[in-house]
């Protein structure tokens, strides 16, 4: 049986899109798809591949830029027609998988409006910014065994918090954040103790994903001096069931913003990988907030050089993400640490005032970016809801 899938002109998953996803049918095991509309297509029946009938992206990421020109192609080509109806899937009647196995996680700061927020509100007496701070992308190596999909439920953390005495206590987090992100997916790895080039990311770099990086503010806020994040960023992180190919993106690429001073030559590259993408944040189904990736002061192809700058090796299904993206305005802050102010100024969610998360609290991060013409393409969505921690 062959059938055509109808896609309603106002879509953000045309065939202009096609994000891969892992899914699976009901009694069936996990497969790669693509999203079409409100439909997932098999790729193992209908391109006769068995690459895509495993339960990871990660076999077809590691075959490089060349095949995944081959096989979009080929996508693109087969869904303006008529397919076989068994590799056609209902997205309401499928179960959606985390799309990639993620061997590393590192999460940067790359957002200039998020940075000088953060130290207005830490700093209040002394410069926003760090003195590394615009000469680097600023990052950290995150855990990769708590990335999960978009649907899972996130446990509140426990862990040690400062107190006005001065000696920690333990417990429950009380300031549970989110950081609305843009993740970025390695497909092609790199060896160890050779840097990547910038002008190499479209070559390693398979395309991107939001994400939700969770973060416990005040058991961050203990524990972070000297060294940096730890309980307070490793709990949780959520990432979408789609991974957006950079193919689909050539119409969201814009300029980054000036960067004054010029970053050292391994930083300089000679293609533009500013992304206009636009990202809307729901609290307990109220958008709250609007954060442009427009803005970043970083790429994500500078990120990816200083990654490896040290010599430091990637892999197929690696994880880097941009960092909180927010904008200039209050209504742009991709994190409720700012858009609280510090939680000085409550937000308003459906009639409730709130600062932080409560248990019970449900966060949805969606995003749409320009597709050709005056067509609109969507990165689908990362959604997570707060349980209690868990008792001890």
């Amino acid at each position: 049986m062959r059938t055509e899938v109808e896609v309603a002109p106002e879509s953000l998953f045309g065939p202009d899109n096609l994000p891969y996803g892992v899914f699976a049918p009901t009694g069936e095991g996990p497969r790669v798809g693509v999203r079409l509309g409100e439909h997932v297509i098999d790729l193992a029946v209908l391109l006769d591949d068995s690459v895509f009938a495993e339960p990871s992206l990660n076999a077809f990421l590691a075959q490089g830029p060349v095949r995944w020109r081959t096989v979009r192609d080929r996508i693109r080509a087969a869904v303006d027609g008529e397919l076989d109806h068994a590799a056609v899937h209902r997205l309401s009647d499928v179960v959606l998988r985390l799309p990639v196995r993620v061997g590393d996680y590192v999460d940067f700061y790359a957002s200039i409006d998020h940075a000088t927020n953060l130290g207005r509100l830490f700093r209040p007496d002394g410069d926003p910014l760090l003195p590394n701070w615009r000469h680097l992308p600023v990052g950290y190596h995150g855990r990769a065994g708590t990335v999960v999909v978009s649907g899972t439920d996130v446990a509140r953390p426990c862990g040690q918090r400062g107190t006005d005495s001065g000696a920690p206590d333990f417990g429950p987090s009380r300031r549970l954040d989110i950081e609305a992100e843009l993740g970025f997916v390695i497909g092609v790895g790199s060896r160890l103790g050779v840097p990547v080039e910038i002008d190499e990311f479209a070559d390693r770099v398979f395309g991107v994903a939001l994400v939700n990086d969770w973060s416990a503010r005040d058991i961050q806020a203990w524990e972070y001096q000297p060294l940096g994040p730890f309980l307070g960023k490793s709990f949780a992180t959520s990432i979408s069931p789609w991974i957006t190919p950079l193919a689909a993106l050539e119409s969201a690429r814009i300029p980054l913003p000036e960067q004054s001073p010029a970053p050292l030559p391994y930083l300089l590259g000679t293609e533009h990988w500013g992304l206009d993408i636009e990202l809307t944040v729901t609290w307990n189904g109220q958008p709250v907030t609007y954060p442009p990736y427009s803005r970043m002061y970083w790429s994500p192809a500078q990120m990816l050089a200083h990654l490896t700058a040290n010599g430091a090796s990637t892999r197929t299904g690696d994880l880097y993400a941009s960092g909180t993206i927010s904008g200039p305005e209050p209504g742009q802050r991709g994190s409720f640490i700012e858009l609280s102010w510090g939680g000085s100024r409550p937000v308003s969610v459906n009639d409730q005032q709130r600062t932080f998360l409560e248990d019970g609290d449900a966060v949805t991060i969606t995003a749409s970016a320009p597709g050709p013409g005056s067509a609109r393409i969507g990165l689908g969505e990362v959604t997570g809801r707060i349980l209690p921690a868990h008792p001890r």
